[in-house]
């Protein structure tokens, strides 16, 4: 009896003496699981990376749309002052003479004395017809505006806008011009007009003072 007494009693003091360090693997043991988890999932959820789902992700090209467009801007020459980057380097009246497209313009432009006027504002759009846009203007009636400067003066400043234009607020704009009238344009993308009839033929053009958009139709004040 005593015997078996003692022998339980042992066994109870192992046992006590044990649990402790059993607990503390345990402890150990699920401390490490958990390092083990957080070790692995850090990098699928690290703040910044650019895997996570709704991070920002970069765009190629964004924000670089700032170009000429428009049919007409295959026939403008690639080098020479004639050029995008030479036209930027001058101002409107200038670029414009370095345009053989634009030949008939800047023949008006010397004959109504607005050479000055236009290099010399600051931040204007010009609205540039071709040389085929004033060639729709019968010859005898073109002869005769050519003629009366102050016709010819009415005319080309309204082709003005006092403001650089960007093809975003050509969407659907009414702008006051240089002559005082008003301007209205539409569209969206690459295809815009002016007052309804006069199509952006090649537009965002710049010059070292002006946003040109070139068109296929001359304006006339209302």
């Amino acid at each position: 009896m005593n015997s078996m007494r003692i022998r339980r009693t042992a066994i109870a003091v192992a046992a006590v003496a044990v649990l402790p360090f059993s607990l503390a693997a345990c402890s150990d043991s699920g401390a490490d699981a958990g390092a083990g988890a957080d070790a692995g999932a850090a990098p699928a959820g690290a703040a910044g990376d650019p895997a996570d789902v709704g991070a920002p992700v970069p765009v190629d090209g964004a924000g670089a749309g700032d170009q000429p467009f428009g049919p007409a801007c295959a026939g403008v020459p690639k080098q020479g002052a004639g050029s995008f980057d030479g036209m930027a380097k001058d101002p409107v009246a200038t670029a414009a003479s370095n345009n053989p497209a634009l030949s008939t313009l800047v023949t008006a432009v010397k004959k109504a004395g607005l050479v000055d006027t236009l290099n010399n504002a600051k931040d204007i759009t010009v609205f540039a017809p071709t040389n085929d846009a004033f060639a729709k203007i019968p010859k005898a009636e073109l002869d005769k505006v050519l003629a009366d400067k102050q016709t010819l003066t009415k005319i080309l400043t309204y082709h003005v806008v006092g403001q650089k234009l960007t093809p975003r607020q050509l969407e659907s704009g009414t702008f006051e011009t240089l002559q005082k009238g008003e301007v209205t344009t539409d569209g969206a993308g690459e295809e815009y007009k002016v007052n309804g009839t006069s199509r952006v033929v090649c537009g965002d053009v710049k010059t070292a003072n002006a946003t040109v958009y070139i068109v296929d139709t001359v304006l006339m004040p209302k």
